[in-house]
């Protein structure tokens, strides 16, 4: 098996020259035609290697030379990580789905609604068209509006090597700040969403400094299952409030069983501002992201009663 370098992938994305000359001079590029020859490449330059696909977020760093790779594995042409598909009481999401593909999506907009409404919420249009779930979930950070959803969903993340595939669980995935248990040798190939069961809804809800290309200073989402105002069943689950997405298991335990209310509601709200740990950052103070989060859980109740 045989490998070409290219760097033809790079042009699609230079924001300068000097750009193609640090990717040139410092680092080379592969181009796999088949999820076999990634593997073997990731077998090969195992910790020496960075994938890179819609390049939203490696491209940034990259040009602004804070990414130390000595090879690059262009995934993007690997057709059989995109695609959306049913799988009974779960939707399974390729890699390489874009934004603007979950967004179009009758299967998300029907089962998993929250999660097309994130991704409106990613970058502008261009970014939308380029960037990829399997992007968003590997690149860790806790600011990733998709995450949450993910989180909330109790999703699986399916990645693959040269001794198979595994399945992990979204809420076991993360490790720390942008860590994760994958290794090194292995790859995103999807994340399974169970579907909305009856009578459940999904909300999510972002706080930015602008209205569009933001990132978050902090992301909600929801999955519930109420009846006559009670809560039967609930996920809570945030970005941007610690060093990873995280559930909120205190508080939905509070609000396991209960009858919705205006006391219940911000007695729930102000137990979560206490359960997140948020950081005072460039873009927001950890007062703030309490008070925010503690407003939005209100938010997101009250729609249910």
């Amino acid at each position: 098996m045989s490998f070409s370098p290219s760097l033809g992938f790079a042009k699609l994305f230079l924001p300068s020259p000097s750009l193609l000359n640090f990717m040139a001079l410092d680092s080379t590029a592969f181009s796999p035609t088949s999820l076999d020859e990634a593997y073997e490449l990731l077998t090969r330059f195992v910790s020496q290697a960075k994938i890179i696909a819609g390049g939203t977020d490696l491209m940034v760093l990259m040009n602004a030379r804070q990414l130390n790779a000595e090879r690059f594995i262009d995934i993007w042409a690997l057709n059989e990580l995109r695609g959306i598909s049913d799988e009974g009481e779960t939707i399974r999401i390729g890699a390489l789905t874009t934004y603007t593909q979950l967004i179009k999506s009758p299967l998300i907009q029907l089962h998993a609604p929250a999660l097309a409404e994130a991704s409106r919420t990613i970058g502008a249009i261009q970014i939308q068209n380029r960037g990829t779930i399997g992007g968003n979930i590997v690149n860790a950070s806790p600011a990733g509006d998709s995450l949450p959803v993910l989180a909330a969903f109790d999703a699986e993340v399916e990645v693959g090597s040269v001794r198979g595939v595994r399945r992990i669980g979204f809420n076991e995935f993360y490790t720390g700040y942008r860590k994760t248990v994958m290794a090194a040798d292995e790859i995103v190939l999807a994340v399974r969403a169970p579907k909305l069961k009856p009578g459940e809804r999904s909300f999510f809800y972002k706080v930015g400094t602008r209205r569009a290309q933001a990132i978050s200073k902090i992301v909600m989402a929801v999955k519930a299952k109420t009846t006559d105002g009670m809560i039967n069943s609930i996920n809570i689950s945030l970005g941007s409030v610690a060093p990873t997405v995280i559930r909120a298991p205190q508080t939905e335990s509070l609000l396991a069983n209960a009858t919705l209310n205006d006391e219940v509601i911000w007695q729930a709200a102000t137990h979560l501002s206490k359960e997140v740990s948020p950081i005072t950052d460039m873009r927001s103070t950890e007062h703030y992201r309490r008070k925010v989060a503690r407003n939005a859980l209100a938010k997101i109740l009250s729609q249910m009663v």
